[in-house]
């Protein structure tokens, strides 16, 4: 049966940035309602051992995920296992439409909807995420020392991964699917500079190969675009750096975007082209998508909203149309391009 729950602050999204905003809402006593999404949690359902969460040397990423929604809930946070499939932030108050059929009304929103990152598809390379395949160098790098890695992509993201990962590495074998890069100048400059790197021209990869028990990465399978030879290379960590999709679906055609479709705040702070409406995490993050980074920006966008909410309480709240036109739309950076 479908209903409608008003609330003064809306959260969208369950990651770092989501779960943290709730705490720091509850505790400004604006009983956040928080929709968890369809992978409550986040990305860090996905990871295993996350080494560089603060207080904790090692915990697996799904039970800080449970421990960040335990805190969120015991400080007052309302979460909500439901999936805003459509926001309109044209009316106020917002009006959120969830999967469950009901209607979510507030006076401010906070997204925290995160970011995703590209993969190739491949159901080997399903099969060995979190054993072996990864798309985050800074979070996984660490546990790579003096062994071969392979990365694929030929942008920003993946000549960055590469470089990160000599680092750790005893080789790092780049795979593009070009004869060129797309990075910038400089940056082709010090990974070719550097004697750990090797860079495989002109190739795909075809499937990752390796062990069952224990599951375990062991090589991959690379095929000439050209030829269709197939050459196989050894290595234990396979890392995708073909980019981020940032998850704007419900915003991208009411919010200023940029940098190939991420969230545009002001800097400094959380807030949108829309008044009252904040962004927190990956969704605005295109620099450095780190968990902590998350939560810190989710702490920023519930102080923000609290200060908007109460700059808004005994007075009108301004029609939302007249912010809903951005200054311009979505833009394309080299990075969402470069592979």
């Amino acid at each position: 049966m479908s209903e409608t729950r008003h609330t003064r602050l809306l959260i969208i999204g369950s990651g770092p940035a989501g779960y943290t905003a709730g705490v720091y809402a509850s505790r400004a006593m604006l009983e956040p309602i928080l929709v968890q999404g369809i992978q409550p949690g986040g990305q860090l359902t996905i990871t295993t051992d996350v080494e560089n969460w603060p207080g904790d040397a090692s915990v697996m990423g799904p039970d800080l995920m449970v421990r960040m929604e335990a805190h969120a809930k015991e400080t007052g946070t309302e979460v909500i296992g439901d999936h805003i499939q459509s926001l309109d932030l044209s009316v106020r108050p917002f009006r959120a439409e969830g999967d469950s059929g009901t209607t979510y009304t507030a006076d401010a929103v906070v997204l925290a909807t995160g970011a995703q990152a590209k993969w190739l598809g491949l159901p080997s390379e399903e099969h060995f995420k979190g054993f072996g395949v990864s798309a985050c160098a800074t979070c996984d790098g660490f546990f790579y020392r003096g062994a071969e890695i392979v990365v694929v992509g030929g942008g920003n993201t993946a000549v960055e991964e590469a470089l990160f990962l000599t680092k750790f590495a005893s080789k790092v074998t780049l795979i593009h699917r070009r004869d060129s890069l797309r990075a910038e100048k400089i940056m082709q400059q010090r990974l070719f500079k550097n004697p750990k790197v090797e860079v495989l021209w002109d190739h795909s990869i075809d499937e990752v190969i390796g062990s069952s028990d224990p599951r375990g990465v062991e090589g991959v399978r690379a095929r000439h675009v050209k030829t269709g030879e197939v050459t196989e290379i050894p290595c234990k960590g396979f890392f995708v750096a073909i980019g981020h999709a940032p998850a704007t679906e419900l915003v991208k055609d009411q919010l200023e975007m940029h940098n190939g479709g991420y969230v545009k705040v002001q800097p400094g702070t959380t807030k949108t082209s829309i008044p009252g409406v904040f962004a927190a995490g990956d969704l605005t993050d295109h620099v450095y998508r780190q968990a902590v980074t998350s939560a810190g920006m989710g702490c920023m966008a519930a102080l923000d909203a609290e200060k908007f909410l109460a700059a808004m309480d005994g007075e009108d709240i301004p029609e939302a149309g007249a912010y809903a036109a951005p200054a311009s739309g979505p833009v394309s950076s080299p990075e969402s391009a470069a592979e």
